[in-house]
């Protein structure tokens, strides 16, 4: 680890102190090619490893990743490459950003050569189908056959676009050990970037996971043509399934107050950079999921999710009827208008 002076190369450092380090960015969609730009940013050397040769290439001799953020410039700190033995050597951060899906077999890929002294950062919002875990759980499933992980979950209101383009950003970075959470911090903040931290793992992913499924429930409602009152309730009582399920699983209700609870669902319900927003909106207007996902670049986590939701709800006796009208509709034939209809004819209750 080298300390240097903020540069031109380092964009937007500013005042923050800088120690270079070797960065791992695992998946390079969208939002890992921003996290390597905004690690490059700090004056860290990045490894940017992707499946696709396309993106490699891209990254290496335009400076460009052409698929997923065509339109931003990656600084020369970050090197793409399809080898992940290339990508992790040397690296002190891990930051994980494939879809949550494709975790469990990357990981599994990467145990031979990672080590106790990495820092493993979590950027996937989404939950396992089969087993119903957290990103947490799976690295620590996974790795901890060799070594206890170090990791940190890093979650909150962020779109990829307007992270590169420089507007004012803020998400979490929890971890059960406070010197973690506070190192992620100090090599990632900056002007445009800021970290908060919590401790608060379990909170900060299912946050992180709910929010996707919801956002599909307020696009289907938009593409119905409903407008801001349906909006506004269906976040508000999406909020509540969120944080039922999240204090059942031992969270804190500070944390889905917070940037990775309330702040997130409310990006992702109203943004219009949000691909799970889009999803719901399509099938509003009639389209056909396989239409409409066949046609996008990227993973929409919510449509996965909601299969995890599903059954974690089921067996943990949780009442989230949202999340189990969207499964509904991607999943058992219902259409969007039954399941406006059945949320709104649900017995009456008190609200809290």
């Amino acid at each position: 680890m080298v300390s240097i002076e903020a540069d031109s190369s380092a964009q937007g450092a500013g005042k923050y102190p800088i120690e270079m380090k070797r960065v791992a960015v695992i998946g390079a969609g969208s939002w890992g090619t921003a996290l390597g730009i905004v690690a490059a940013w700090r004056g860290h050397e990045v490894r940017l490893w992707s499946r696709n040769a396309g993106v490699v290439e891209s990254i290496n001799r335009q400076h460009v990743n052409a698929i997923y953020l065509p339109d931003s410039h990656i600084p020369e700190r970050v090197q793409a490459t399809a080898k992940i033995e290339e990508a992790l050597e040397l690296a002190e951060l891990v930051i994980l950003a494939a879809p949550s899906h494709a975790t469990r077999p990357i990981l599994t890929g990467m145990v031979p050569v990672v080590d106790p002294e990495m820092i493993f950062v979590s950027a996937s919002k989404g939950i396992e189908i089969d087993s119903g875990k957290r990103i947490s759980q799976i690295v620590a499933e996974v790795v901890g056959e060799k070594f206890q992980p170090r990791f940190v979950s890093l979650s909150g209101p962020s779109f990829a676009k307007e992270v590169v383009e420089k507007h004012p950003t803020a998400v979490v970075a929890a971890s059960p050990s406070a010197g973690l959470g506070r190192s992620v911090q100090a090599e990632l903040s900056s002007e445009y970037f800021r970290i908060y931290t919590n401790d608060d793992v379990v909170g900060t992913e299912l946050g992180g996971s709910v929010k996707n499924v919801i956002a599909i429930a307020a696009g289907m409602v938009a593409g119905l043509g409903f407008g801001s009152n349906t909006i506004a309730a269906l976040i508000t009582r999406g909020l509540a399934e969120m944080t039922r399920l999240a204090l059942k699983e031992g969270a804190k209700l500070e944390t889905l107050m917070g940037l990775a609870g309330l702040g997130d669902l409310v990006l992702t319900c109203t943004g219009n950079l949000s691909r799970n927003r889009f999803v719901g909106q399509e099938l509003g207007k009639g389209r056909s999921l396989e239409e409409i996902t066949s046609g996008m670049q990227e993973v929409a986590e919510g449509v996965k999710t909601s299969q995890a939701l599903k059954s974690l709800t089921r067996r943990l006796g949780v009442e989230m009827p949202i999340t189990s009208e969207v499964h509904a509709v991607l999943y058992e034939g219902e259409t969007v208008q039954e399941a406006a209809a059945n949320l709104m004819t649900r017995p009456l209750r008190e609200e809290i």
